[in-house]
C-alpha cells in the first residue's frame, strides 16, 4: 500500500470539509454541466428547422448560436467573482433555476426576436455553471480523489458537445425543434431539488467569503465592462467572420478592433485592482499558465472536429443524419468509458506523459483522417473517431488537475473560472478556423482542378467521350447525353475540391495539435497535488 493510501482515511477524518455524499454531488454538479454543455451544440442542426417555424432566413438563425455563445462567454470569467459574492451554492443554484425559466421561455417564443432574447438570458445563466461545478469538485475531494472526480465533470463536457448535433437533429426529426429547449426544465428541476439538499458552502468557506465582503468588496465596474465588449466583439467576430468575409467587412473589422482594444485595457487593468473582476496574476504560476494553453487545445480540437466530421460524412460521402450521428457516437462512447479509467492513473502516473501521449494520439487521428477519400468505409470513420477521443479523455483530467497545483486554494472559483473559459474561447476559434479553411480550401481546389480541365485537355476530352456515350446508352440524344456528361464532370469536379478541404483541414488540425506535445513536458508531474494544503469549503 502506497503513502498516499495510508494517508487517505486519516486525510478524510482531519478534515471533516470532505463531504461524505461527495460522489453523488459530483453526479449532480456533471450534470449541470452536461445540460449547459449540452445547449451550446444542440440548436446547429436545427437550424434550418426553426428558421422556418419562426419565419425567419437561416442567417438570421445562426443569431440563436451566436447569442448564446456570447452571454456564456461574458459569465463564464466572472463566475468566481458572482461565487464570492453570492456565495457558491446560491449563485449555482440560481444559475440552475434562471437557466430552466430561460430554457422553457426558448421553447414557447413566439418569434425569432425574442429566441435570441432568451437565448441570451440563457447563455448569461449558464455561464457559471461549468466552472462553479468544477470548483465544488475541486474543493469537496482530496488530492488522492481528485483525478476520478474530474473524470465525471470530463464526461460532461467532452460528450456533450460530441452527441449535441445527433440528438437535437433526433429530437427535431421525431418530435419538434422546441423540445431542444423544453427538455431541460424537468432536469432542472430536479437538479436544483438535489443541490439544494448535497451541496452546501463549508463553514471556512462562507466566514472567509464575509471576511472578504466585510472588508470592503467593491464591484470593479471598469473591468466588468471592458470584459463585456471585449469577451462579446470576439465571440460575435469569430462566429460571423466568414459569413461576413472577414476583414473586407467594416462590421468584423469594427468588431475585432474593438474586442482588441477593450481586451489589452483588461489585462493592463485587472492587476492593479484590489478586487478584480478577472484574477489575471494567476497566470504567473506555470502550471496554470501551461493548463490554460493546453485546454485551448482541447476545445479547439474537441469542437472544431465535431463540426468537421458530420459535415464530412454528409457533403462528401452523403451520409444521412443519422449515420453522420453513428459516426460521432462510439467516439462518445469512448470518453464515458475511458474518464473513469484515466481518472484513476492520475493519481499512478505522470501527468506530462498521459497529455502528451494523449496529445499524440489525437495528432495521429487527425493525420490519419487525411487518408480518407471518397471510398472511406463506415467503420474506418468510427475508428478515427474513437482513436480521437481516446487521446482527448487522456488529455481533459490531468490538464484540469494540474491547473490547481502550486495555485493557493482560496483561488478555485478564480482558476475553474478562467480555464472553462479558455476551452470555450479554443473552440470558438477551432469552428471559426475549420469553417474559414473549408470555404476556402475549397474554392482553391476548385479553380486548380477546373483550370486543368480544357478542350484541349486529351483525358478530359476522354472522360467527356465516354459519358456522352454512357448517357446516350440510356436513351438521351447526342445533345442533351453531352450536356449531362459535362454536368457529371463539374459535379465530379466540386466533389473532389470539396473532399480535398476537408483533408487540409484534418492536416492543419494534425499539425497544430502535434506541435503542442513537446509543451506537456514543461508542466507539472501532477505528484504536487499529494501534499497541497486542503481547500477551506466545498
Amino acid at each position: 500500500m502506497s503513502d498516499i493510501d495510508r494517508a487517505a482515511p486519516a486525510e478524510l477524518a482531519a478534515n471533516p470539509q470532505y463531504p461524505a455524499t461527495r460522489w453523488v454531488v459530483a453526479g449532480v454538479v456533471g450534470l449541470a454541466a452536461f445540460m449547459e454543455v449540452l445547449d451550446i451544440s444542440i440548436a446547429n442542426v436545427s437550424l434550418t428547422h426553426i428558421a422556418g417555424s419562426l419565419s425567419a432566413s437561416r442567417d438570421e438563425a445562426t443569431w440563436i448560436l451566436t447569442a448564446y455563445l456570447v452571454a456564456n462567454a461574458i459569465v463564464l470569467p466572472v463566475s468566481g467573482w458572482f461565487s464570492q459574492v453570492l456565495g457558491r451554492k446560491r449563485f449555482f443554484l440560481g444559475s440552475i433555476i434562471f437557466f430552466s425559466i430561460a430554457s422553457l421561455a426558448c421553447g414557447l417564443a413566439p418569434s425569432l426576436e425574442w429566441l435570441v432574447i432568451f437565448r441570451i438570458i440563457q447563455g448569461a445563466a449558464g455561464g457559471g455553471l461549468q466552472p462553479v461545478a468544477q470548483a465544488i469538485l475541486a474543493d469537496s475531494f482530496p488530492a488522492r480523489e481528485r483525478g476520478l472526480a474530474f473524470s465525471i465533470y470530463g464526461v460532461a463536457v467532452v460528450f456533450a458537445p460530441a452527441i449535441g448535433p445527433t440528438l437535437g437533429g433526433w429530437i427535431t426529426d421525431n418530435i419538434n425543434w422546441h423540445w431542444i429547449f423544453l427538455l431541460n426544465v424537468p432536469v432542472g428541476i430536479v437538479l436544483v431539488a438535489l443541490a439544494s439538499v448535497l451541496v452546501h458552502d463549508s463553514a471556512a468557506y462562507e466566514k472567509a467569503r464575509k471576511a472578504k465582503m466585510a472588508d470592503g468588496f467593491s464591484i470593479d465596474y471598469v473591468g466588468f465592462g471592458l470584459l463585456i465588449v471585449g469577451l462579446g466583439c470576439l465571440q460575435i467576430m469569430l462566429d460571423k467572420g466568414q459569413q461576413n468575409g472577414w476583414f473586407s467587412s467594416t462590421f468584423i473589422t469594427t468588431t475585432a478592433v474593438m474586442s482588441a482594444l477593450s481586451l489589452f485595457a483588461l489585462v493592463l487593468w485587472e492587476p492593479f485592482q484590489r478586487h478584480p473582476i478577472m484574477d489575471l496574476t494567476l497566470f504567473r504560476y506555470k502550471n496554470f499558465a501551461i493548463a490554460n494553453i493546453m485546454m485551448f487545445v482541447l476545445g479547439f480540437v474537441l469542437f472544431g472536429s465535431t463540426l468537421l466530421i458530420p459535415q464530412f460524412v454528409q457533403e462528401v460521402l452523403g451520409y444521412t443524419a443519422t449515420l453522420a450521428g453513428l459516426v460521432i457516437s462510439p467516439g462518445g462512447l469512448v470518453i464515458v468509458f475511458m474518464m473513469p479509467i484515466v481518472g484513476i492513473l492520475s493519481g499512478r502516473l505522470d501527468a506530462r506523459w498521459m497529455v502528451g501521449g494523449g496529445l499524440a494520439l489525437v495528432s495521429i487521428s487527425m493525420f490519419h483522417m487525411t487518408g480518407f477519400d471518397l471510398n472511406t468505409s463506415f467503420s474506418q470513420l468510427v475508428f478515427a473517431r474513437c482513436l480521437q477521443t481516446l487521446g482527448l479523455a487522456f488529455i481533459f483530467i490531468p490538464v484540469t488537475s494540474i491547473s490547481y497545483v502550486g495555485v493557493p486554494p482560496d483561488k478555485t472559483d478564480q482558476i475553474s473560472a478562467l480555464v472553462n473559459l479558455t476551452r470555450n474561447i479554443g473552440g470558438s476559434v477551432g469552428i471559426s478556423l475549420v469553417t474559414t479553411g473549408l470555404a476556402r480550401r475549397g474554392q482553391y481546389h476548385q479553380n486548380v482542378l477546373v483550370s486543368s480541365i480544357t478542350p484541349y485537355d486529351h483525358q478530359t476530352q476522354s472522360v467527356l467521350a465516354s459519358l456522352t456515350q454512357h448517357f446516350q446508352q440510356m436513351g438521351a440524344s447526342l445533345e442533351s447525353a453531352r450536356h449531362q456528361a459535362e454536368a457529371t464532370i463539374a459535379h465530379l469536379v466540386a466533389q473532389q475540391a470539396q473532399l480535398m478541404s476537408f483533408l487540409d483541414d484534418y492536416w492543419i488540425l494534425g499539425l497544430i495539435i502535434a506541435c503542442m506535445v513537446p509543451l506537456a513536458l514543461l508542466m507539472s508531474s501532477g505528484k504536487e497535488d499529494d501534499n497541497e494544503p486542503p481547500p477551506g469549503a466545498h
